[in-house]
């Protein structure tokens, strides 16, 4: 018996960092999941390493941010695997600049991507869940939320998520749907990388000066968003809804 048995998973932006965690967490509780990133070919190695170990998923192409390949997306996951029980909207993009060096388009693609995205797949999944009358949704907002220089775009996308994930609550949870949200801080993978880069400065030692400043003296790993996720979305968290959860080590 697994935590998640009977249950279908679907997460988006799996096929590394986070996404790739929480996918095999759902894998290892028992869940079929259905792993999305852009393409098809950047989920094979999640999609391998869950078969290896005994688990169940498919990997899809999916851009969240295109209506209609959102709606093909979980057309064929209620297809293949059955149903849609639970959603993690995960995927995500980065285009930092300060305000005055910022792009319409750097602002338009992580708005489609973090907060349009995360829109379309909410809205495809609940058919599915209104009709079962269950479903979890987790979405993936972040300490940038409270603000972060070089990040309005992605900041306002990310505050954003909070405002929709408790309207959400509201309006699903008459249907048994619990929607909440998880708000990570420093964990290590390869946007904190890009977003070393992006200052000049060296991904270890940029990792050391952070985990000085965290209270709990070190950073996150993918796995530590993974396991709030997996508990909200689990029905040991059936009375928990609307909520906004900081994975930041005890930072302010």
């Amino acid at each position: 018996m697994g935590q998640f048995d009977g249950r279908v998973a679907v997460v988006t932006g799996a096929g590394r960092g986070i996404g790739a965690a929480t996918a095999k967490k759902f894998a290892a509780g028992n869940a079929k999941v259905a792993v999305l990133d852009l393409t098809e070919e950047s989920c094979q190695a999640v999609v391998d390493e869950i078969c290896a170990a005994g688990g169940s998923a498919i990997g899809m192409g999916c851009n969240v941010s295109r209506a209609e390949e959102v709606e093909e997306a979980f057309a064929k996951v209620a297809d293949l695997l059955g149903r849609v029980d639970i959603l993690v909207n995960n995927a995500g993009i980065l285009r930092d600049n300060l305000l005055f060096k910022m792009t319409e388009d750097d602002w338009d693609m992580v708005m489609g991507v973090h907060l349009k995205g995360s829109f379309l797949c909410c809205r495809a999944a609940q058919k599915y869940m209104v009709e079962q009358k269950y479903g979890k949704i987790v979405n993936t907002s972040s300490t940038s939320a409270l603000g972060n220089r070089g990040q309005a775009n992605y900041s306002a996308a990310k505050a954003g998520l909070q405002g929709f994930t408790k309207t959400l609550a509201i309006e699903l949870g008459p249907f048994h749907i619990n929607v909440n949200a998880v708000a990570p801080g420093f964990i290590v993978t390869d946007m904190t990388k890009q977003t070393a880069e992006r200052v000049g400065a060296d991904f270890e030692q940029n990792q050391k000066m952070a985990a000085e400043r965290i209270p709990l003296r070190r950073v996150g790993q993918p796995e530590d968003v993974a396991n709030v996720v997996a508990f909200l979305a689990s029905d040991e968290a059936s009375y928990v809804s609307g909520q906004v959860i900081y994975i930041n080590g005890g930072s302010r």
